[in-house]
């Protein structure tokens, strides 16, 4: 792929790429051991993250394709990623690839996949983290409740090590409106599954959230954060410093 090779705080957006799909699958490995005969498998050229069970079944089968590979390298991870779903019976999955790796994708489209989501990754260096430290009212950092407030299935992950993740929760009055979540792997931290209920929205929660979340990973000596923004929120972030690092497409088989 290619990435601009702008330098912030040492890190260029190729460094702050990487760093960030590390952490991704790292996350992912760290749910996986939360959740019944999951596991992220690092195959030749593409990790995939295979959960055949539960509420996790419908959210974190994922792929990240490796960039740059030659087209018997693509032929070959992408059959590895086809036949790591098929061994666990899922038929639902999608593959993730950055937009400029333009090979793989007409490789994934030659064999009938087809574009579902996109998001986009960003980075930021935590030494050019320059928004104050928000003055929020925080609530324990209770999983259910984090779960509640993400409207995600209330036992999703329910068997993981909930001490691993970083979760803040953020009241409005006495309820409980907003939430997200931060998984640390290296210097890098990765955010993840940011969300206010619909009726706290348009209140700048969800930024707070998020640079509350970014203070936080500074203290405990990151160096670096990373997300995948969902178009709506890439406003957002870019408000706290993120750099755009480029779209990920995510392709899903023919049904």
């Amino acid at each position: 792929m290619v990435l601009r090779e702008r330098t912030h705080g040492g890190e260029t957006d190729a460094d702050l790429y990487a760093r960030g799909t590390a952490t991704l699958l790292a996350a992912w490995e760290e749910y996986a051991r939360g959740a019944r005969d999951a596991a992220v498998q690092r195959l030749p050229g593409v990790a995939a993250a295979v959960f055949p069970h539960g509420p996790e079944r419908g959210v974190y089968n994922n792929a990240v394709l490796v960039g740059g590979l030659l087209r018997p390298e693509r032929a070959a991870a992408l059959d590895a990623m086809e036949e790591a779903y098929a061994a666990a019976g899922i038929t639902r999955f999608a593959a993730w690839v950055h937009e400029d790796d333009v090979a793989m994708r007409a490789d994934l489209e030659h064999r009938g996949y087809t574009l579902d989501e996109t998001t986009r990754a960003m980075g930021l260096t935590l030494d050019e983290l320059r928004v104050p430290r928000p003055a929020l009212d925080v609530a324990a950092p209770d999983w259910a409740e984090y779960l509640r407030v993400i409207e995600v299935p209330v036992d999703l992950l329910a068997d993981a090590d909930h001490a691993a993740f970083h979760v803040v929760v953020a009241r409005l009055g006495t309820e409980s409106v907003a939430a997200a979540m931060a998984y640390d792997h290296r210097d890098d931290c990765g955010i993840y599954n940011v969300g206010t209920l619909s009726h706290a929205r348009r209140r700048g929660l969800g930024t707070a959230v998020t640079a509350l979340l970014l203070h936080e990973a500074r203290d405990r000596g990151r160096r670096t954060a990373s997300l995948q923004a969902t178009p709506m929120a890439e406003r957002l972030y870019a408000t706290l410093g993120f750099r755009d690092l480029g779209r990920i497409l995510e392709y899903v088989p023919e049904r």
